[in-house]
């Protein structure tokens, strides 16, 4: 790396982000890429179990939900933002299908925020990984490096945001968990529009919890479990 890329780096890294853009009033842009500092910590750990057995097959509310609440177009371009999509996997040897919904997973060790050069790709205490809009600058190495296909980047400018969920022309974008939902105590948007109450959101950590009770007594993996990023979204039936 040269003296100028050097110098380059480390004036992102201090300077950019540090700058604060108003986004609604008394809002400021890194306070969302954040989430609420109140309540943060280590000792949660937020979290999916996806039962492939209630997905249905043509199913899209929990898409739906999700586009409604973050101010998605929903349309399917390579230049569209998607945050959640629907995937269909079938077993070649007993023919078996199977549609479930693909996310950000969340990873306890997310590649991505291993390769970003201005720290903009981060996690949370509580497991939430996120991206910081002021400290990215579009070079979309995080994209490369997620192998869940789980980021987007946005290509033109954006117009009638939720101010709970500020977007920006030029950066990178990715399932939050509804993290302003999240930390007001709600459920994420796709999990209390599935039908089927196909998706499980809960607290990992807590063994009390209906999520935490039913990971441990039903079977469910880790997509791409090889690679050792243990995700907090788990899927059952798979």
């Amino acid at each position: 790396m040269s003296d100028l890329d050097m110098k380059r780096r480390n004036f992102l890294k201090t300077s950019v982000g540090a700058a604060a853009v108003a986004i609604a009033p008394g809002m400021m842009l890194f306070q969302v890429a954040n989430g609420s500092s109140e309540g943060v910590s280590a000792k949660v750990r937020w979290g999916m179990l996806i039962d492939t057995n209630q997905c249905k097959t043509g199913c899209n509310d929990c898409v739906t939900a999700c586009n409604k609440e973050n101010g998605l177009s929903g349309e399917t371009k390579a230049t569209d933002a998607q945050w959640i999509r629907k995937i269909e996997i079938k077993d070649i040897s007993s023919g078996r299908e199977v549609s479930l919904p693909m996310m950000c997973q969340h990873c306890e060790h997310p590649p991505c925020v291993d390769v970003c050069p201005t720290n903009a790709s981060m996690k949370r205490a509580d497991g939430i990984v996120l991206v910081d809009k002021h400290r990215c600058i579009g070079c979309r190495y995080c994209i490369m490096a997620c192998p869940y296909k789980a980021r987007s980047f946005v290509h033109e400018p954006l117009h009638d945001q939720n101010p709970d969920v500020p977007r920006g022309k030029g950066t990178v974008e990715s399932c939050t968990l509804c993290v302003h939902r999240v930390d007001q105590g709600l459920q994420p948007a796709c999990a209390e529009a599935c039908p089927n109450k196909a998706i499980l959101f809960g607290d990992l950590n807590d063994p009390q919890s209906e999520i935490a009770k039913k990971v441990r007594t039903v079977a469910s993996v880790q997509v791409r479990a090889d690679l050792r990023l243990n995700p907090g979204v788990r899927y059952q039936g798979l």
